[in-house]
């Protein structure tokens, strides 16, 4: 017979357990479900050596009701406008397919024409604005108007002063004019020129290429590494070179657009798992080794997992070290596209690798762009010497495209070296230090405002969420109205009803900087009722308590 205290004590375990259970199967839903307050996994402990903290606040009912009525009205104002132009009635800007060519297959989709028409011209002035400075902590705007509802626009001639940028990727705030890297990129250009006119197989391979990819290597501590001269086209084109028929991709539903046509144009069979859920990667890993491929149910040849580690229109961060163990379990090989977490996290910017404490040699391809923190342009892929040695010779984008500019090798090696600290300074240690901070308090301070934010709390992508078709543009104009520079995102780029504002933290974001786009999207929040959480917010009059008396308390 067990002791009363050892009834309780096991009463509590089971409660406990059954909490975690529950937590757990919470992953199988969307991301848009409550991930609040939770400090650790809800599995796997052990492989997480501090807590992991991401929110995902469930929408409310009331803003998902009005959002859908909102699409449904322009949707049938749509209609009717098109039945006006059909009639020429009202003027249709757009272009349409000839009569001529009516039996033909159609150059665009019905839904896609309607959309463009009917929703995106109203809002069309918040994108492709013109910048005439470079794009850092502020940027100058060139003032455009249009008088034909954004089918058309026309410059002013006038230009927008200092406006804080905080939709630009510059992480570490190396995208500057002034400065070690400017300095050395000119010097650069001076000896080598502005291109190279040549593939890096034929006589397009500089001796400042071979210090990049040396450099790269030692940065990620992988034995090698390859430099191209596109982000996009890393992804797009060396995914292809990896796998073929007969191989099997699982891919983060969530995953860019690069990683997708990369593995599109591979031929390999595809599948997708649920966003940073694990249980739905294990089933495709279990399946996928148990029935084999389909018909024949051979073993696949190959089975590789896509993941980022910084997700841009989420915020959210891989959870690395469960995806490691799960590619060890069901020995599968792993790609890590590092384009917006390499520079921007762990104590010496090696991305996520370095931020959960992992050994970069559990990750067969480490890819990573250098047009976010390094200021510059461009890919790598790190990996086994074997590997680099395969892909010199099989890439398309290492044979065919064109090598990398010399200035932006320059300034992606000065860049890489100070933040490594090889200039023998402590302003790189200090940029990484000063981007934590900025991202920590930019964070706090949307949430103690009632804001519903996505993402990790170490993550400097933060998404803000507007909801309704007709805030994305108003959140986007009232904010340039008072020199405040943003990103705001909608369908498709992302669920129809999670429309929301991006913001990008930088380390060149000084603090007042912060606050005053902080008051202005506070301001902008309470004009269009954007603070929608319904969580409980901090009360500041308890922050001067001790831990002991809110304890008693």
């Amino acid at each position: 017979m067990l002791t009363a205290a050892e009834q309780v004590f096991l009463g509590v375990c089971s409660f406990n357990g059954a909490l975690n259970n529950i937590r757990y199967m919470a992953q199988a839903f969307s991301y848009s479900t409550v991930f609040q307050n939770q400090d650790v996994p809800p599995s796997n402990c052990s492989l997480y050596k501090k807590p992991f903290l991401e929110y995902y606040e469930e929408t409310p009912l009331l803003v998902a009701v009005l959002t859908y009525m909102g699409y449904g009205i322009l949707t049938i104002f749509g209609y009717l406008r098109d039945f006006l132009r059909h009639w020429n009635i009202e003027k249709c800007h757009v272009a349409r397919e000839r009569e001529e060519q009516k039996d033909f297959v159609p150059l665009y989709q019905d839904f896609e024409n309607f959309y463009t028409r009917n929703l995106y011209m109203r809002i069309r002035d918040n994108w492709n604005r013109p910048i005439c400075s470079v794009p850092g902590a502020k940027m100058d705007v060139m003032e455009r108007v249009s008088h034909d509802y954004n089918w058309t626009f026309e410059h002013t001639g006038k230009v927008v002063k200092d406006v804080i940028n905080m939709g630009s990727y510059n992480y570490l705030g190396f995208a500057e004019n002034t400065g070690a890297c400017a300095d050395a990129a000119v010097e650069c250009t001076k000896k080598y020129g502005a291109g190279v006119s040549s593939t890096r197989s034929e006589i397009g391979n500089l001796d400042i290429h071979e210090e990049l990819e040396q450099l790269v290597a030692r940065f990620l501590g992988v034995e090698s590494s390859m430099a191209f001269g596109m982000g996009f086209a890393t992804n797009s084109m060396n995914i292809p070179a990896l796998t073929g028929k007969g191989c099997l991709i699982l891919s983060d539903e969530l995953n860019h657009a690069s990683l997708v046509l990369g593995a599109r144009l591979s031929g390999s069979t595809i599948r997708v798992f649920k966003h940073n859920n694990m249980q739905s990667l294990e089933k495709l890993l279990r399946d996928a080794i148990v029935n084999g491929q389909p018909r024949t149910h051979r073993p696949w040849k190959k089975i590789l997992i896509l993941v980022e580690g910084i997700y841009s229109m989420e915020g959210s961060i891989v959870r690395l070290p469960e995806v490691i163990a799960l590619k060890k379990r069901y020995k599968a090989y792993l790609y890590l596209d590092e384009a917006h977490s390499i520079g921007a996290l762990g104590p010496n910017g090696r991305g996520v690798v370095d931020y959960f404490g992992l050994d970069p040699k559990d990750v067969d391809i480490m890819m990573g762009t250098f047009t976010k923190s390094f200021g510059a342009a461009g890919g790598y892929i790190g990996g086994k010497k074997e590997l680099i040695d395969y892909l010199r010779w099989h890439s398309h984008s290492a044979l065919y495209a064109t090598s990398m500019s010399p200035p932006v090798a320059q300034q992606i090696i000065t860049s890489m070296k100070i933040i490594m600290g090889e200039d023998g300074t402590t302003l790189g240690a200090d940029r990484l230090s000063q981007l934590s901070e900025n991202t920590t308090y930019f964070r706090r301070k949307l949430h103690e405002m009632g804001f519903i934010l996505y993402g990790n709390d170490d993550s400097p992508v933060v998404p803000l969420m507007l909801y309704m078709p007709a805030k994305i543009g108003a959140f986007g104009r009232e904010m340039l109205k008072r020199n405040i520079g943003t990103v705001v995102v909608g369908f498709p780029a992302t669920p129809i009803i999670e429309s929301r504002a991006r913001f990008c933290v930088s380390a060149a974001h000084t603090r007042e900087m912060l606050d005053t786009a902080l008051q202005a999207i506070s301001e902008v929040g309470d004009l269009l009722q954007l603070k929608y959480s319904r969580h409980e917010q901090p009360l500041p009059s308890l922050a001067w308590m001790s831990e002991e008396s809110l304890l008693q308390d």
